[in-house]
Formats: structure tokens, C-alpha cells, sequence
């Protein structure tokens, strides 16, 4: 591990500061920056830990709910608003890691965690250009099992790992940030990148900017929503395909739903095309289907993960319909 320098600010505006300095990387639970510094892919030359910051939970005026980024996902799951209101993110975050990570990993964390690609670790006899720009990318020959369908480029075809991102997309999340150009809001469909020919970008934070709180909206009385992850084994494994969903039903034929995938792109994907196929339609497994299939229209499998977009089609299809059966939260 490279030598570094820690701070642990007294508040936010003084994490601010000492984050504005090039070099420097926020520290929230740690469950993957330093698994990242341990294997050398990251070498910040400064920690400022931002997990002592306040980290509270909030109900918003309009019913909705402001999440500290200092909060921890277990703190979060177990949350009772959070469990009554959006069970889709509380089983999303329990069908991540181990509880012990759990009680360690913050919101903030989590969206800024990186790919678990194996070339993207391996610094040693690996070409990663999301580690090294303009070294290449073995993935795409090489394993890719676990990679992207959607989304991805000549330069990168990882997936970002998130469980709880996925069903944040689905909720329309939005993102507090503060940094040297002061607060703004980014909604969470921004926030995250697909590669393009800049895959060491992951989000579209700027230089010292520090995640503050997620804003979730409310949700229409009624709303159904659930959380499915599918995975080669039943506890600590990424995700090979994971869908999130909303759904809100006007008789049978559909008046709201959001759905994202995780596992097929660089970035949790809001499957913006599917909604847009189900709206106002029956709520049946074939219109179900048929979403799907508009929604992986454009899908470039690799060698190895060609059975995603089917796999993803009928775990969609599914969990809508549990939903609408109301088998499901």
C-alpha cells in the first residue's frame, strides 16, 4: 500500500476544503478503497474520512426522504420509513455483501464504489484503460462473463457492482453534492457514466466534490416495488443480472412504472425504453416481454455473457408480474 496522509475534518466544510487539493480521496466505511489501495489501483495521497460526519435520515415535507451520505446501509435498510415506503431499496442493500460490510458501507460509499473486474484489480499482467487510459481493455477477449450488454464502448465493458444504485435509479433519486463551485443537485440518472472513450470516469463529479445526502421522492399511494437479484450463488456474489421496479396500476393496465437494471452496463441502466413500452397497457407477461425486448434491442453481448439480455427479459418479466399480482411488496 502507498503512503498516504489521513484527516478526519471536524464538519463538512472543513472535509471541503481539505478535499479540493489534487491527490486527495474522500474515505466513508472503506469496504472498497482500501481494497483498492491494498491491491495499488488506487494510490490516493491523501484520506479525508467524511464517516464521522453527520449522518441522519430524514422524512421531507412533500413526503419524500433525505439520506445522509454518512449513513450506513444497514442503518438504511432497516430504516422503518425506508422498509414501509421503498421495500425495493431496503432488499436491495440486503442482497449486497456481508452483513459485516454492510454495517461498515455508507450511501456516499456506495455509489462511488468501482467495477469488480478481474483485469481492472490485476495491476500486474493486465491491460485496463478504466485503470490506465490508453493501455486497452482485456475484458473484451478475454473473461466477461460478468460484464456489459448495454452501454459499453471499445474501451470498457465493466459493470458497476451497486445493489442499492439499482433501485435508487428506479426511486429517481436525486444527489446532493458540494464542492469548490458550491451545492447543486445532480438526479441520480446523471450521476453515474457509461465509458465511452473515458472509462476512468465513473461519475461526473468534479474535483473535490463530497457527496452529501440521496434525496428520495414520494411514491403515489399504491405503488408496488420490489427489489430481484440473480447471481451464480445465493449470498455474497455480484450480480449477474438484478432488476428494480415500481409499478402502479390503474385497474389492469398500467399508469406508472419505473424499472433499472444492474449487471448489464458500466452504470445502473434505467430502462427508460421498457417504461415508455408498458405505459397504459395491460399489465400482462407478454407485454412484459415485448418491454423487455425493446429495451435490449441495442444490446452487444460479449463471448461469454450472451444469455444477459434474456436473462434480464424474463427476470423482468417476472417480477412485473408478481407485482401485479400482489405477491410481492
Amino acid at each position: 500500500m502507498t503512503p498516504f496522509d489521513y484527516a478526519r475534518p471536524i464538519d463538512a466544510a472543513d472535509a471541503l476544503r481539505r478535499g479540493a487539493i489534487a491527490g486527495t480521496a474522500y474515505l466513508g466505511g472503506g469496504t472498497n478503497l482500501v481494497d483498492l489501495m491494498r491491491e495499488t489501483v488506487a494510490r490516493p495521497e491523501r484520506l479525508v474520512d467524511v464517516s464521522g460526519l453527520p449522518a441522519a435520515i430524514e422524512e421531507t415535507e412533500d413526503g419524500g426522504l433525505l439520506i445522509a451520505a454518512a449513513v450506513r446501509n444497514t442503518a438504511l435498510a432497516e430504516h422503518r420509513i425506508v422498509r414501509a415506503r421503498y421495500p425495493l431499496l431496503s432488499r436491495a442493500i440486503l442482497a449486497g455483501a456481508s452483513a459485516q460490510i454492510r454495517n461498515m458501507a455508507t450511501v456516499g460509499g456506495n455509489l462511488l464504489q468501482r467495477t469488480r473486474c478481474t483485469y481492472f484489480y490485476d495491476t500486474e499482467g493486465s491491460r485496463c484503460n478504466k485503470r490506465q487510459p490508453g493501455s486497452g481493455c482485456d475484458a473484451r477477449e478475454g473473461f466477461n462473463r460478468i460484464h456489459a450488454v448495454l452501454g459499453g464502448s471499445d474501451a470498457c465493458v465493466a459493470t458497476h457492482p451497486s445493489d442499492m444504485c439499482v433501485a435508487l435509479a428506479a426511486l429517481d433519486a436525486t444527489v446532493h453534492v458540494d464542492g469548490p463551485a458550491g451545492p447543486r443537485t445532480i438526479p441520480f440518472a446523471d450521476f453515474h457514466r457509461l465509458p465511452g472513450d473515458r472509462p476512468d470516469r465513473d461519475t461526473n463529479l468534479e474535483l473535490g466534490d463530497l457527496v452529501t445526502a440521496v434525496a428520495l421522492p414520494p411514491l403515489p399511494a399504491g405503488t408496488r416495488s420490489t427489489y430481484r437479484k440473480v447471481r451464480d450463488r445465493a449470498s455474497y456474489a455480484f450480480a449477474l443480472v438484478s432488476v428494480a421496479t415500481t409499478l402502479e396500476l390503474e385497474g389492469d393496465r398500467i399508469k406508472q412504472v419505473r424499472i433499472a437494471f444492474g449487471g448489464v452496463a458500466h452504470k445502473p441502466w434505467r430502462a427508460m425504453r421498457a417504461e415508455a413500452a408498458l405505459l397504459d397497457r395491460p399489465a400482462t407477461h407478454q407485454a412484459f416481454l415485448d418491454a423487455a425486448a425493446a429495451e435490449f434491442v441495442d444490446a452487444r453481448p460479449l463471448r461469454d455473457n450472451a444469455f444477459k439480455p434474456a436473462l434480464a427479459s424474463r427476470t423482468l418479466a417476472a417480477v412485473l408480474e408478481e407485482l401485479a399480482m400482489g405477491d410481492a411488496a
